[in-house]
């Protein structure tokens, strides 16, 4: 089963976003699957939008805002660990906090496994 058959399409169109080092964007449309999701999933959203933000906030020099967003993000996700909507969670993590700590560390980037939840 491809993925656009299993995942709110937005959800994809956020990570193309992300993969394209759009992370506005990615953030204006996982806000709108933010505002139409299940509670259950509400903080998963909203960790994936802090997230994106965190990137646009350290590309732009406000570290402040880049922490800030970052370690509340990766909190807000932690009861997803270790895999959900496809999303291998430690590993993302672990990779913005490299950016964010080296400017010239690989952009992270969203590759989603099987559907887990």
């Amino acid at each position: 089963m491809a993925p656009e058959d299993t995942y709110d399409s937005r959800f994809l169109a956020g990570i193309d976003h992300f993969n394209r080092e759009e992370f506005f964007e990615a953030h204006e449309v996982w806000e709108d699957v933010w505002n139409d999701c299940e509670p259950e999933t509400r903080r998963f959203y909203q960790a994936l939008i802090q997230a994106a933000v965190s990137l646009y906030h350290g590309l732009r020099g406000n570290e402040t805002g880049a922490r800030r967003l970052f370690h509340s993000g990766r909190r807000y996700m932690q009861p997803y660990r270790p895999i959900y909507l496809g999303l291998h969670i430690d590993p993302f993590w672990v990779a913005i906090e490299q950016r964010l700590n080296d400017p010239k560390a690989a952009m992270p980037r969203i590759d989603l496994a099987e559907k887990s939840a």
